[in-house]
């Protein structure tokens, strides 16, 4: 028999709406054990099915997950982003992200705290109820591990904003229950490595089309290899990143433009996303892109102008990159997809000269949706493009030289430059560094890897870093809540 057949709609729909009611399944459905690959509609359906499909709607509309206080905590204080917008918009948090200016009273920050901990707590209940049934099925088991993926994600971005963070795994009954003191940065990393162990062994390779998106077992690993990679522990690194390279499951994008359109949505090279849709009759979005489009006038009324490319950043490109014309947007220029007759304004009357070219859309999908704003393209948290450059930075530090120069030249020939001249580990070092700084200019990686280098010293000095704005300040609001237990990080 077929289980339940979900369109792709309706799960997007059940990402909003913890409302679903599912079939029962019968003694025929019990005897499904499917191993690591659901194929076909046939899908375990677990119990606890509609909350985990509420995670993956939390990551879209809890503030500080992925929306425009994710822009300014991930991307504005990065060498390479520029508030952008005008001069007078938004000039406070301006100053206070592109400065190094924190406060423990921003707003932005206040939701990078309590948006992954709203999404924690709404793990540990799936997890606390999951685990305690004693006849779980496999469909269960999947939901829990699904919940404890999406519980480190959170965790692991609870450690690279805050460093020292609690640990909290308690069902949330009371605002009591949310009160715990900060545990040591080897624990929350631990916590992290401990909850994605356990769901790599029940999370499928793919999921059929319908329920793209979910968590994967390449997720899983993906996700441990960044987190080992913050260790150093480059052996874990690499065998992690060789576990999603080895699956078969991802290829890169052969199109880097097409990688950042709606067509590039759940794409060979995705490992994960965060869901969007903007079809009738059901639309569910957020307003990331929509805040980084181009501020602009009738056609080039995109967006409200934020996140903007930096001088530095236009400059590091080398001649003949590809993704140079995908991700620099210039005031005055052609379009992305050089678009007969489809020119910017050029700088005045436009605020900005340069625009992130990763929000822009295909003019044809802005009348297909009736929309000049990008409500539609999908938040690309983990690229395939990640995983190799992780294997080639792990295998660098191990003294692996050919392995990295492989994964290297892989993202240089999608960029259409020739194979790196890079012949020992240094020179590969700043190889590997060169690259992920182009390939993910614009997608929140810049920062953290500053500081997982130990550059941002360096780097980011002339714009008022010191070694404390590594982390932000603990909120004060969650420090007021506590009633004294959590203690603010050093210098603040």
């Amino acid at each position: 028999m077929k289980i339940i057949s979900f369109k792709n709609l309706l799960f997007l729909g059940a990402l909003s709406a913890a409302s679903f009611s599912f079939q029962s399944c019968t003694e025929e459905w019990l005897d499904l054990r499917p191993e690591g690959r659901p194929t076909g509609d046939e899908v375990p359906i677990g119990g606890l099915e509609a909350s985990a499909f509420g995670l993956y709607a939390s990551l879209r509309t809890n503030s500080g997950l992925s929306d425009f206080s994710y822009l300014w905590t991930h991307s504005i204080r990065a060498d390479d982003n520029e508030k952008g917008s005008t001069a007078s918009d938004a000039s406070t948090d301006g100053n206070v992200f592109n400065n190094f200016a924190y406060v423990a009273t921003n707003g932005h920050i206040a939701n990078a705290w309590n948006g992954p901990y709203r999404l924690i707590y709404d793990a540990n209940d799936l997890i606390t109820k999951g685990e305690a049934l004693t006849d779980a099925t496999t469909g269960t088991l999947v939901n829990i591990a699904e919940a404890k993926a999406i519980r480190a994600y959170a965790f692991f971005q609870l450690r690279r904003d805050f460093g020292e963070v609690p640990v909290n795994l308690k069902l949330i009954t009371s605002p009591e229950d949310e009160i715990a003191p900060k545990n040591t940065i080897a624990q929350v990393e631990a916590q992290i490595i401990s909850d994605l162990m356990a769901a790599r062994e029940l999370l499928p390779v793919q999921w059929p089309a319908a329920y793209r998106g979910r968590a994967t077992k390449g997720m899983a690993n993906a996700l441990l290899a960044k987190t080992y990679l913050l260790q150093k522990n480059y052996p874990k690194a690499l065998e992690h990143s060789m576990e999603v390279i080895n699956s078969g499951a991802y290829t890169l994008n052969p199109s880097y433009d097409a990688e950042f359109t709606k067509a590039g949505n759940n794409s060979t090279e995705s490992i994960f996303e965060v869901q969007k849709n903007y079809s009738n009759p059901i639309k569910y979005s957020n307003n990331y892109y929509e805040s980084q489009g181009v501020r602009g006038s009738g056609v080039w009324d995109l967006g409200w102008g934020f996140n903007v490319p930096s001088e530095g950043l236009v400059a590091a490109y080398e001649p003949g990159d590809k993704r140079k014309k995908t991700t620099i947007l210039v005031s005055g220029g052609p379009d992305i997809y050089d678009t007969p007759n489809l020119v910017l304004p050029t700088s005045p009357p436009l605020a900005q000269q340069y625009w992130n070219g990763k929000a822009y859309t295909l003019p044809a999908e802005r009348i297909q949706f009736a929309e000049n704003k990008n409500h539609w393209e999908n938040i690309k948290l983990i690229r395939y493009a990640d995983v190799l450059l992780m294997a080639a930075e792990a295998a660098n530090e191990m003294g692996q030289i050919a392995t990295a120069t492989t994964y290297v030249n892989m993202i240089r020939s999608r960029a259409g430059l020739p194979a790196t001249t890079a012949l020992n580990q240094g020179t590969m070092r700043n190889a590997i560094k060169h690259e992920r700084r182009i390939e993910f200019a614009m997608e929140s990686e810049r920062f953290y890897d500053l500081v997982r280098w130990g550059d941002a010293t360096t780097v980011l000095a002339g714009l008022g870093y010191a070694p404390r704005n590594m982390y932000f300040p603990i909120p004060q609001s969650a420090i007021d809540k506590s009633q004294g237990i959590l203690v603010q990080n050093p210098n603040y």
